[in-house]
């Protein structure tokens, strides 16, 4: 099954798929959901109810399917290639810092740089896991029982802030740098993770390719090692890592300008797709919009 947020004649609301193509309002089968907790939290409710629900909606609006996460922890140079690209050597544990939850932004709205935002704007394909139970000190073994599923993202990076911090979060929190979706695929339609090939493109120029199985710390080992200390809470959401070919590791090094437009894949979860712009069109204030649930 597919989870979404869709705009809606009254804000928006949480749907749900089989296809990717036709929905189901939470509304319309007698939920209410303000987070995507609590979609996650009835999720197998949800699910009965929409194979009983014959009427769909079909072109809906794609929003952030992430909506109000408790935290987003992402993980740095978690492909060997993409390490040596950058110019660092592959890490001997997992390199975590936090990408900051006001950053969502939609699968297709607008990303904002350009000054005073970054002279240095940089794409990364990232498969997106979602936790959906609550997860503390839990063994690598055990780590799947507690991943909801999956999503498609893009770790915008500010890489003229990050040099000059020496650090993360500042330089991929900015407003609009964490587009995600176009939805949240439920683990159980995934057969093997591991074999899921991500992909980039910028205007149509092919960027990036990699598969998940060549993530240097895996999704278990990932979640083991997060869960030791900090609690996973359903909804949270961790961003497992990029494969070579970024902006920053071309020589010469090559940044984003407004007008581009970057297209990330992930094969079986979808695609989203961001245009990047100078300035704040009202269209990529999604941070706004997504505060007014749909009435009921």
């Amino acid at each position: 099954m597919k989870i979404a947020r869709i705009g809606t004649a009254d804000g928006w609301d949480f749907a749900v798929s089989e296809d990717g193509e036709h929905w189901a309002e939470l509304q319309s089968l007698g939920f209410q959901a303000a987070t995507t907790a609590d979609v996650l939290a009835r999720v197998d409710e949800i699910r009965a109810a929409a194979d009983a629900y014959p009427r769909r909606i079909s072109d809906a609006e794609l929003l952030s399917p992430v909506h109000r996460p408790g935290k987003i922890l992402a993980i740095g140079l978690n492909y060997v290639d993409h390490a040596k690209e950058t110019d660092a050597v592959p890490p001997e544990r997992p390199v975590v810092f936090a990408k900051y939850t006001s950053s969502i932004n939609g699968p297709f709205a607008d990303v904002i740089i350009g000054e005073p935002v970054t002279a240095q704007a940089d794409y990364e394909v990232e498969l997106a896991v979602i936790i959906g139970r609550r997860a503390k000190s839990v063994r690598a073994e055990q780590a799947f029982a507690h991943v909801a599923g999956y999503a498609v993202a893009n770790d915008v990076s500010a890489r003229d802030w990050q040099q000059a911090d020496s650090q993360f979060s500042r330089s991929k929190s900015a407003d609009t740098f964490c587009p995600i979706g176009p939805w949240i695929t439920t683990a159980d339609e995934i057969v093997d993770v591991r074999s899921l090939e991500l992909t980039s493109r910028v205007n149509g120029e092919s960027r990036q390719r990699g598969v998940v199985a060549d993530l240097i710390f895996d999704i278990p080992t990932l979640i083991e090692y997060l869960s030791a200390t900090i609690t996973l809470e359903p909804g949270d959401v961790i961003l497992t890592g990029t494969p070579p070919g970024v902006g920053f590791g071309m020589r010469p090094r090559v940044f984003l300008q407004p007008g581009d437009e970057v297209e990330c894949r992930i094969e079986t979860l979808g695609t989203i797709r961001n245009r990047f712009v100078d300035g704040a069109p009202a269209r990529a204030q999604e941070s706004v919009a997504q505060e007014v649930p749909a009435a009921g």
